[in-house]
């Protein structure tokens, strides 16, 4: 892309998207088997990059918390009346781990589907998303200093901002229509040694996949 084109970008909901391309071909597709006639399809739209939206591992502790909270369910089954505990696949930014979910092909996908937008001339866009992880993140038990604590009156006088996550009760990340209420933790990102590893994971999911553009969103 030259600095005087207009850059353009093509946002997919990865999640959906390879769903519905699983109905339409009949057969499971992930991100390493799409059909070359459905990037020849994205490509003819014009767009100069691609953004795939909720390629990283999801949270089962996400999920299982989203199934346990009745003003969600009940949205959900005004929003789809035939709703089933499995439509729940989580929040794409309620992120387990910064690798691509497995449902979506795992990490060895990424790669191919980077290439066939590459063969078109498309670049690609992933996002990075610091303000919350999930309640089962790895820093949860790995740099419980990372996260704001609350106590047993807290949780019960403000139950929708705090979560128990690794024994402990946390700070809620932000409510917003991204992440599921309550399904995220909040890292305290004033703290230096916070805000360092997460600018180090996102250089480093960048350096995994160079020709990738990450973008950082602090939401």
């Amino acid at each position: 892309m030259t600095s005087d084109k207009l850059r353009s970008i093509y946002e997919i909901n990865t999640w959906v998207w390879l769903s519905d391309l699983s109905r339409k071909w009949n057969t499971a597709i992930d991100l390493s088997s799409v059909p070359a006639a459905e990037w020849d399809n994205i490509a003819n739209y014009g767009f100069d990059a691609v953004w795939l939206m909720g390629v990283w591992e999801r949270s089962p502790a996400g999920i299982a918390i989203a199934n346990h909270n009745n003003n969600l369910l009940d949205e959900f089954r005004r929003t789809l009346p035939d709703f089933a505990v499995e439509d729940n696949v989580g929040s794409a930014y309620c992120i387990r781990r910064y690798v691509v979910d497995g449902h979506l092909g795992g990490p060895a996908a990424l790669p191919v589907a980077r290439e066939e937008l590459a063969k078109r001339g498309i670049r690609l866009i992933l996002d990075f998303v610091a303000n919350h992880v999930a309640p089962d993140s790895p820093w949860v038990t790995e740099h419980p200093e990372y996260f704001i604590a609350g106590s047993e009156q807290d949780l019960r006088n403000d139950p929708g901002s705090y979560l128990r996550a690794g024994g402990r009760i946390l700070a809620a990340g932000r409510q917003d229509q991204a992440v599921l209420p309550g399904c995220s933790l909040k890292p305290f990102l004033e703290l230096r040694s916070c805000r360092q590893a997460a600018a180090r994971r996102c250089r480093d999911r960048a350096a995994a996949d160079p020709c990738a553009c990450v973008g950082w969103n602090s939401r």
